[in-house]
């Protein structure tokens, strides 16, 4: 008789304080939220940034007209098709 009263006893304990969960989502949400970092302001982009961005969208272009057109050569792969173009493009603005 006392096990089982000492098991009630124990049992109710329990229900009335559950202990809080410390394993997957439930720890990470128990947790208090670390404070919040300043965004840093974004710079805006050089001209030699935005000049970049420009060739690369006219490689683009080129490389998929060119593509389409099947004057790409064989296994020719876009890193290399870019570095000609720019390379080229550079010439060109200069």
């Amino acid at each position: 008789m006392f096990k089982s009263m000492f098991a009630a006893v124990i049992a109710a304990g329990l229900i009335a304080a559950p202990l809080p969960l410390t394993t997957g989502a439930a720890a990470q949400t128990a947790q208090p939220a670390a404070p919040a970092k300043q965004a840093k302001p974004k710079k805006p982009p050089t001209p030699g940034q935005i000049a970049a961005r420009e060739r690369m969208k006219k490689c683009a272009a080129q490389w998929k007209e060119a593509k389409a057109a099947g004057k790409i050569e064989k296994g020719q792969k876009w890193p290399k098709y870019w570095s000609a173009c720019n390379k080229r493009l550079k010439a060109a603005a200069a």
